[in-house]
Formats: structure tokens, sequence, C-alpha cells
């Protein structure tokens, strides 16, 4: 059966916490999927949601906010939203036995209190891992001022997921053009990679299980690009950047391209790739089977096939396989 890494799931409570907070609260790519009609957590939605997995081979979906983090410039804000969505969660879990986890939301930018969220989430409500976006509120999540997370969690050995915060990398030649989620979330993916290595956090904190979505964005195709041409700007890295790129786990959310997950594959190894849907983003373009099934379509090895839909998020998160 297959283990989702990367699915959403969106409380009406919760969405109605985070526009009442507004502000920077919401990024602005990230508004219409917050102030849409996306509840899901009625019980015909959920039904519906099981009965997709099923049809699709899906054993679990693990569970985060997408772009809409419980992030809040007041502190009070960001811990009511984070506990508000750990607690849904938490509680769909434990209806649904086996079917649902979820990574922690940690209430950023506020450290102190994410390293409580992120001890109540994994000690207390069983909790698979650790959610972070690539940036808050226009900071990088690799910056310095995050550092005593990645000690926690470097401590613990977690898994920690990124994901998008749809802001298109701060820039007007993405944003203006309107490419922030088409374009943008990609280029947020090989951000984070590009930051993970400059600022050498996976050197500093090599017991993280670092899973960076949507294939790694561009990271996939500039392997030796950077190899060729980043140690002239970073002298002192222990390791050459393809080197602690394939380090990390990379999702398979690829929108159906088997030229972005043949590419992903070449470049990281079946052992790298871990299956997600990005759930329910992508069922306005495929089915949610589809989104799996592509994986055994696009030409791998059906032993690679097998081990990526089958067995590697189990092994990251630690469950049965």
């Amino acid at each position: 059966m297959i283990v989702d890494i990367h699915a959403h799931y969106f409380p009406k409570a919760y969405n109605e916490s985070l526009l009442s907070i507004g502000g920077r609260s919401v990024p602005e790519g990230a508004r219409a999927l917050t102030a849409r009609p996306l509840r899901s957590d009625g019980p015909e939605q959920i039904a519906t949601r099981l009965e997709q997995m099923d049809d699709a081979g899906v054993q679990m979906q693990v569970l985060s906010p997408a772009a809409s983090p419980p992030y809040a410039e007041k502190e009070a804000d960001a811990v009511a939203a984070a506990r508000l969505i750990n607690d849904t969660y938490a509680e769909l879990a434990a209806r649904h036995p086996g079917r649902f986890n979820a990574v922690v939301s940690l209430p950023l930018p506020h450290i102190d209190a994410s390293l409580r969220e992120m001890a109540r989430g994994l000690d207390q409500l069983g909790m698979l891992g650790v959610s972070m976006t690539c940036s808050c509120f226009d900071r990088s999540t690799a910056e310095a001022e995050f550092e005593p997370l990645y000690a926690e969690m470097n401590r613990r050995g977690a898994v920690l997921n990124y994901h998008p915060i749809q802001n298109g990398i701060c820039s007007p030649m993405i944003n203006d053009y309107k490419f922030t989620v088409a374009v943008g979330a990609s280029l947020e993916d090989t951000a984070i990679v590009l930051h993970l290595i400059a600022r050498r956090v996976p050197e500093r904190y090599p017991n993280i299980t670092y899973v960076v979505p949507h294939l790694g964005g561009l990271i996939p195709m500039q392997l030796q690009r950077l190899d060729n041409q980043v140690p002239s700007r970073y002298p002192d890295l222990p390791e050459r950047p393809s080197v602690t790129a394939r380090r990390f786990y990379y999702d398979t959310v690829g929108h159906g391209s088997h030229a972005a997950l043949l590419c992903a594959w070449k470049a990281f190894g079946a052992d790298h790739l871990v299956a997600g849907s990005d759930y329910p983003v992508l069922m306005a373009f495929e089915t949610y089977r589809q989104t799996f099934q592509y994986v055994r379509e696009c030409g791998l090895p059906e032993a690679d096939a097998e081990r990526i839909l089958h067995h590697n998020a189990q092994i990251v998160l630690g469950l049965p396989h």
C-alpha cells in the first residue's frame, strides 16, 4: 500500500482562523486557496477522501496545511492557529486509525513557541515529523534564526517536510507575470535546497531527514552545473553540492510529467523518491489514482517503481513496509 507523504487537509475553522488573523499570515499566493470553499472536514468530504484513497491503493495520508501554515506576527495568534490545525489533524487520525497522520505545523516565526509545539505534536499527538515552508515572512527557513528548530529536530532524528508558501521567491519577475504558483512553487523548492547547501545545514544537522516536494523543482537538472560553479563561491563546502542534494528525499508530485520524474530518478536515484500527491490540488487535472499511476507508466524499472510507491515513504517515516 502507498503512504502519501504530501497531502493536505483544510478544516473550515482553521481557514476562518487564518482569515481572521489576516495580514502577512495569509501569503498573497495562498489567499485564494484559503478563501475559496475548500473545506474538507465535513463527513461527506472525509468519506469521499477515504474512497479515493482506497481506489488509489493509499493506506495513509500524511497531512499538512499546504501554503497556509499557522504563521502570524503576534505569537498568540500563531500559537492558537498551530494548536488548532495540529489538534484537528490528530483528531482525524484518531477517528480513522492507520489512515491519517500528520507533520507538526509550527507557529513561526516564534522560535520558543515553535519548539514547544514541536514537542507537543511529536510527543503527545504522535505526529510523524515536522512541517516548515520554504520561507517565513520572506525569510528563508534555512536562515540562522531558525537554527534552534534544526538543532531540536537533529536531536530527535526527525523528518522535516518542506512546502512552498507561494510567494514566488519574492520576485516581481515571477509574481507580476502571474506565475506565482505555476512556476514560483518549483523555484521555492529549488531555493530551499540551495540555501540548505550554502548554509551547510545538512552537515551540521545530519540526523534530520529532509523531504523536499515536487521532485525538487529545478534541482534535478542543475546538479552538474552546481558542482562546476558553486565551489568558487562557497569554497568551504564539505562536499560537492550534488552529493548534499542527493542526501535529501523528494516527493513524486510532478503533475504527471514523465520527463520530470525520469529526470529526478536519474538525478537522485529511486531510493530518494517518495510517494506524494499534493492532494487535492492535482485533482483539478487528474484522478487521485493517476497521480500515483504515472510512476508506473513513465518507463522506470518495475522494481524502482515498486520501491518508490510502496516502500520509501514508509522507511523515511519509520512505518512498517
